[in-house]
C-alpha cells in the first residue's frame, strides 16, 4: 500500500456548532462501535501543536477506504501512543508513514441504532424510517447507480424547505448579537418571537458537563443552532456526512470518485456528447471563414505565379525546393529552355490592367526575297515599269524587287531596310489596334445530325415520263400554270396558258380530252366592263387557267377551273357505272340552274356570284365521256363573279369548295355548294389585306385564309377567328395543309418555306430558304411523309417530313432530292409553276413555263 499523508484537523471556534457524542440505550453490543472525534496531541519536544488525524490500517482483503476512521477506543489510544513515542526532533508539521498496520475497523461507518426513543422513552416512527434510509444508502449506491444519484441531492435544502410549519427564525442576515439584551431571538414566519431555549443561558462549563452527560447515550448527537438558540439533534446521515467532511473524502458516499472511462468518440458507432447539446450554433458557423478565404487566395496567387504546385498543396512533396533536381556535385541539373516559347501572348493578357492586344506580325518572307528565285518570279521590263508608275503600297512586293544572285555572298545591302523599318514603327505607332474574337467552332457541328437520306425512302428521284400534246405547234410554248391529279391517280388535269384544260393518262402519258375554257365562256356571254375598271374590255384575248382541282372524292369525277372572272364545273366522265351515277345526281343541280342558282336575293352572295348552266351540245369527240358508262363530260356550269379568281379549293367530303378574288373585297372569299347551286359569302368586311388564297381543313370545320403576310384560322359553326399565323413573308404564294391538320406549309415569293404546328405557337416552327427564287407551289403528299417545293429556278426541292403522334417529338425535316427537269424561261423568269404528289405512289408531278409537265417517279 502507499504511504498516505497525515491530515490536519481544522481547528474547531467556539461559535462553530458542536458535535457532542451521546451514549447509546446502554446496551454493550459488539458489533456497534463508538464515535469520536480526532485527538490532538502536543509535541513536548518541538513545542509545537500539530494536529494528528485518526491513521489506520485495513487487515482486510478489501481494497484500502480512505473515507473513515475507526472507533475503536483501545487501537485509537495505542495509535497515539506509538505517535507520542515517535521522538524526531525535526519540524516536518506532516510525518509520512511507511507502514499501515491493519486493523479489525470496518471500512464504512458503523450502523447506529435503528431506531430513535422519544421523551416517553419509545422509538419513534421518524426516527425508524431514517434509519432504515440510511442502512440503504450503500446498499442502493452499489446495486443501482440511477438509484444512488436520486440520493445526490436530498441534502441541499435550505432552511425554508426544512421548516414546513414556519416556526424558524426569519431575521436574515441581521447580527444575533443585537438580541443579547431580549428574551427572545428573531422572529418566525408569523410575526412571532423565537423565544430563546433554556440552554442557551447556560455557560459553557455547564454545556461541556452537559455534553459528558450524553457521553452515555450514543445515540444521541447535539448541535447548537446559534440562529434559532435551540440545540438539535443530528441525523445519522448528517453525522455521516460530517464525519467523511472531517476527512477529507467526498460527503456523499453515493458519489462514484472513479467512474468507468467512457470513450464517447470512438469506435464504429460512437457515442456522442450531450454536453452543449441544445446551444445555439453561432453566426459564424453559417459563414464562409474570411481567414479560409484568404489563406485560399494566397495559395491560387502562388500557385498562379509558380512558387509552388500542385504536388506541394497535395503534399507529395513537402519543399519547393525538392523539386529542383540537383546533380551529383551540387550543380543545379536543369536542361536548357527556350527564351520564346509562343505562349508570351497568353502572359501578357493574364496580366491586370488593359488588355494587351499585340502587333500584327509581318508575313513571312517567300520565293520571291530569295537570291536566287525561280524564273517565274523575276519580273520582266513591263512589269518593272508597270510596277515603277504604281505606289509602293500597290505594289505586289513592295520597296523589293526579286533579283537573282549567284550566291550569298553575292547579295548587297537592302537599300529600303531602314525606311521599311520606319514605316513598319509608325504604324505600330500610329494605326489603332481592334481585338477580334476568332471562335474556333468546327462548322460541322453546327449541322444537325441528320438521317441519311437512302435510308427514308421512298421519295421521287428521277424523271420517268413527259406528257406532250401532239396536237400542239412545237414552236409555240404554252406555260402550264396548274395541275391536279384524280384520287385513284389514274388520270392527270392540267390548266395552260392558252386556257385549255387537258386530261391525260398517268401511265401512258397520252392526252385523253381537252376542254377550251375560254370558248365555254364566250358563249354564256361576253364579259361586261365593271364600272371601277378603266382598262378596256378584253374580251376576245385568251385567258389563262389560273386555278385547277379535282374532287377529293373518289366517286365524283367533277373538275373545278378558274379563268378569268368565272369558275367553271367540268364532268370529266372518267367514273365507272356507281360512280357515275353519284356524279350526275351531283351536278343535277348545277346543270339545271336559273336566275343564278339557288341562292337568296337579300344575302350577300347574291351580288357577288351567279350561276348560269351551259347549254347541252351535240355529240362530238370533246363531248364524248372516256367512260362508257358516262353520261356528261365537259363543262357544266359557270360561276361568274365581279373580280377575276386566283384559287380554287375543294373540301374533303367533295360537296362544297371555296373560290378567292383577290380584288373582290368583302367578297373576296367565297364558299358555293354544288349539290345545291348555291352560295355564301362568309365575310362583311374585309380585315387584314386581300386575301390571295383560302383552304379547308381536313377534319375540323376550320377555314384557311392567306393574305399576303398572315394566315388566319376562322371556325365556321362559330364564325369568328381562332388564330393568327405570323408568316413573316412578304408575298404569300401558296399554302396546304397535312392531312394531320396540325401542320400549315406557306411558299412566299421571297423564297420562304415556312412550317407552323398549330399546336405549337402561331409564329414559324421552321423556315426554310433553299431556293434562289420565288416559290410558286409547296405541298404535302397525302400518304408518304413528303414535302416539296417548286420555284422559279426551275428545281423541285423534295424533303422528308416525318410527322409523330407524339406530342413531344418535332417533326423531322430533311432535305432528300433536288429534281430538276425545266428550264427558265429568259423572258418571264419563270421556272416550274407547280407540282403535286401522287395520291397512292411517292411519284410527283410537275409543270413549268416552258410548257413541259414531268413525273418523277422512286427508282
Amino acid at each position: 500500500m502507499a504511504p498516505r499523508k497525515k491530515k490536519q484537523q481544522p481547528k474547531v471556534e467556539e461559535a462553530a456548532p458542536e458535535v457532542a457524542p451521546a451514549d447509546s440505550d446502554g446496551s454493550d453490543d459488539s458489533s456497534e462501535e463508538e464515535y469520536d472525534s480526532a485527538a490532538e496531541q502536543d509535541d513536548d519536544a518541538s513545542n509545537s501543536d500539530p494536529e494528528v488525524s485518526d491513521t489506520y490500517d485495513d487487515s482486510d482483503e478489501d481494497e484500502f477506504e480512505e473515507q473513515g476512521s475507526s472507533d475503536d477506543e483501545d487501537d485509537r489510544l495505542d495509535r497515539q501512543k506509538d505517535l507520542e513515542g515517535d521522538d524526531d526532533d525535526d519540524d516536518e508539521e506532516v510525518e509520512i508513514l511507511d507502514e499501515i498496520e491493519a486493523m479489525d475497523a470496518p471500512r464504512s461507518w458503523p450502523k447506529m441504532s435503528k431506531t430513535k426513543r422519544g421523551v416517553d422513552g419509545k422509538p419513534s416512527d421518524t426516527a425508524t424510517a431514517a434509519a432504515a434510509a440510511n442502512n440503504d444508502i450503500e446498499e442502493a449506491a452499489n446495486a443501482d447507480p440511477a438509484a444512488a444519484a436520486s440520493w445526490m441531492h436530498t441534502d441541499n435544502l435550505s432552511s425554508d424547505d426544512e421548516d414546513d410549519a414556519g416556526a424558524n427564525n426569519r431575521i436574515g442576515r441581521v447580527p444575533l448579537h443585537w438580541y443579547d439584551d431580549f428574551a427572545h431571538i428573531g422572529y418566525d414566519a408569523h410575526g412571532k418571537q423565537v423565544v430563546k431555549s433554556s440552554s442557551t443561558q447556560k455557560d459553557l462549563i455547564d454545556q461541556v458537563l452537559d455534553a459528558q452527560d450524553d457521553l452515555e447515550n450514543k445515540d444521541k448527537f447535539t448541535v447548537y443552532d446559534a440562529l434559532n438558540a435551540k440545540d438539535v439533534n443530528l441525523t445519522p446521515r448528517q453525522i455521516e456526512l460530517i464525519r467523511r467532511l472531517q476527512g477529507g473524502a467526498f460527503a456523499h458516499p453515493e458519489h462514484d470518485a472513479n467512474p468507468d472511462y467512457i470513450d464517447y468518440f470512438s469506435g464504429v458507432d460512437p457515442e456522442k456528447s450531450g454536453i452543449n447539446s441544445n446551444r445555439y450554433e453561432k453566426k459564424s458557423r453559417f459563414q464562409p471563414s474570411k481567414w479560409e478565404k484568404l489563406q485560399v487566395r494566397r495559395l491560387l496567387h502562388r500557385l498562379k505565379c509558380g512558387s509552388i504546385s500542385m504536388d506541394y498543396l497535395e503534399g507529395k512533396v513537402r519543399d519547393m525546393n525538392d523539386l529542383v533536381k540537383r546533380g551529383e556535385d551540387g550543380e543545379d541539373g536543369d536542361k536548357p529552355f527556350m527564351l520564346w516559347k509562343g505562349d508570351e501572348e497568353d502572359e501578357l493578357a493574364l496580366r491586370k490592367g488593359p488588355q494587351h492586344m499585340p502587333a500584327p506580325k509581318v508575313p513571312p518572307p517567300g520565293h520571291a526575297f530569295s537570291y536566287n528565285p525561280p524564273d517565274e518570279y523575276l519580273p520582266n521590263e513591263e512589269e518593272l515599269k508597270e510596277w515603277e508608275e504604281m505606289d509602293p503600297e500597290d505594289r505586289p512586293y513592295g520597296y523589293f524587287i526579286p533579283q537573282k544572285f549567284k550566291n550569298l555572298r553575292s547579295v548587297g545591302a537592302y537599300e529600303h531596310s531602314v525606311k521599311e523599318r520606319f514605316e513598319r514603327c509608325l504604324d505600330l505607332y500610329l494605326c489603332p489596334r481592334a481585338m477580334k474574337r476568332r471562335l474556333n467552332i468546327d462548322p460541322e457541328s453546327l449541322v444537325p445530325q441528320l438521317p441519311k437520306a437512302s435510308d427514308l425512302r421512298p421519295f421521287p428521284t428521277a424523271k420517268c415520263i413527259k406528257y406532250v400534246d401532239p396536237n400542239q405547234d412545237e414552236s409555240v410554248v404554252v406555260a402550264v400554270r396548274c395541275l391536279s391529279v384524280s384520287p385513284d391517280g389514274q388520270f392527270l388535269a392540267s390548266g395552260g396558258e392558252d386556257g385549255v384544260v387537258r386530261l391525260w393518262e398517268v401511265q401512258s402519258g397520252r392526252i385523253l380530252k381537252s376542254w377550251d375554257l375560254n370558248m365555254e365562256i364566250a358563249s354564256v356571254g361576253e364579259e361586261k366592263k365593271d364600272e371601277d375598271e378603266d382598262e378596256p374590255d378584253q374580251d376576245e384575248a385568251k385567258k389563262p387557267i389560273a386555278s385547277l382541282e379535282w374532287n377529293p372524292n373518289r366517286s365524283h369525277h367533277v373538275l373545278l377551273a378558274a379563268i378569268g372572272k368565272c369558275a367553271v364545273v367540268i364532268s370529266t366522265g372518267t367514273g365507272g357505272l356507281d360512280d357515275s351515277e353519284v356524279t350526275d345526281a351531283l351536278l343535277s343541280a348545277a346543270s339545271s340552274c336559273k336566275n343564278g342558282g339557288n341562292i337568296a336575293p337579300e344575302s350577300r352572295a347574291a351580288k357577288a356570284v351567279t350561276w348560269t348552266s351551259l347549254k347541252k351540245k351535240k355529240s362530238t369527240a370533246a363531248t364524248t365521256p372516256v367512260s362508257a358508262y358516262s353520261g356528261k363530260s365537259g363543262p357544266i356550269t359557270v360561276l361568274r363573279t365581279n373580280r377575276d379568281v386566283s384559287c380554287i379549293k375543294w373540301h374533303r367530303k367533295g360537296d362544297y369548295f371555296t373560290t378567292v378574288s383577290p380584288k373582290a373585297g368583302a367578297a373576296a372569299v367565297l364558299i358555293h355548294q354544288l349539290s345545291k347551286a348555291g352560295s355564301q359569302q362568309p365575310f362583311g368586311k374585309s380585315k387584314g389585306g386581300e386575301a390571295q388564297l383560302a383552304c379547308f381543313h381536313p377534319q375540323k370545320p376550320f377555314l384557311f385564309v392567306a393574305t399576303k403576310e398572315h394566315v388566319r384560322v376562322y371556325h365556321l359553326v362559330k364564325q369568328a377567328m381562332v388564330k393568327r399565323l405570323m408568316t413573316g413573308c412578304r408575298h404569300i404564294s401558296s399554302l396546304d395543309v397535312h392531312a394531320s391538320g396540325d401542320h400549315v406549309i406557306v411558299g412566299s415569293l421571297d423564297r420562304r418555306l415556312v412550317w407552323f404546328d398549330l399546336d405549337l405557337a402561331s409564329t414559324p416552327y421552321k423556315t426554310l430558304k433553299y431556293h434562289e427564287r420565288a416559290l410558286r407551289s409547296v405541298g404535302f403528299h397525302p400518304r408518304y411523309p413528303l414535302m416539296a417545293s417548286a420555284s422559279d429556278d426551275g428545281s423541285i426541292h423534295v424533303f422528308h417530313s416525318m410527322v409523330y403522334s407524339d406530342l413531344m417529338r418535332n417533326p423531322l425535316i430533311v432535305p432528300v432530292k433536288v429534281l430538276r427537269g425545266h428550264s427558265v424561261v429568259e423572258k418571264s423568269k419563270l421556272g416550274a409553276l407547280s407540282m403535286v404528289f401522287h395520291p397512292t405512289q411517292p411519284w410527283l408531278f410537275s409543270a413549268g413555263a416552258d410548257g413541259n409537265i414531268h413525273l418523277f417517279q422512286d427508282l
